[in-house]
């Protein structure tokens, strides 16, 4: 990684991730196995993309990395938003403010970066 010590949007990857995995299980125990398999999959992407970026071979390659977190971001927060607004599903409204703080940052780090 390139930075031993505290990293936001790794940290903040991580634990949504975890979260996401726990809701799914949720998702999965109400029998709503295909948003619940497809949110698993973008979900738990984002970290996976921000944690495969501190690796990039490149700036160009963070930016790209960084570029799809943020795309699985966006897929998440439509799968999310089925969920809140389907009859019979339950939805944690913390997820979707956590998502919503991580979009942020990704966005931050992604216009910075270009500049």
């Amino acid at each position: 990684m390139r930075n031993d010590r505290q990293n936001v949007i790794v940290e903040k990857t991580v634990a949504f991730s975890l979260a996401i995995i726990k809701y799914c299980e949720v998702l999965e125990h109400d029998r709503k196995y295909v948003i619940a398999n497809q949110l698993l999959k973008s979900g738990t992407s984002i970290g996976a993309n921000v944690f495969e970026s501190q690796n990039a071979e490149s700036k160009a390659d963070f930016i790209h990395k960084m570029k799809i977190a943020a795309k699985e971001a966006c897929e998440t927060k439509y799968w999310l938003i089925l969920c809140e607004k389907s009859e019979g599903y339950r939805f944690e409204e913390q997820l979707r403010n956590d998502l919503e703080v991580i979009l942020r940052i990704l966005s931050k780090i992604i216009s910075s970066l270009k500049r």
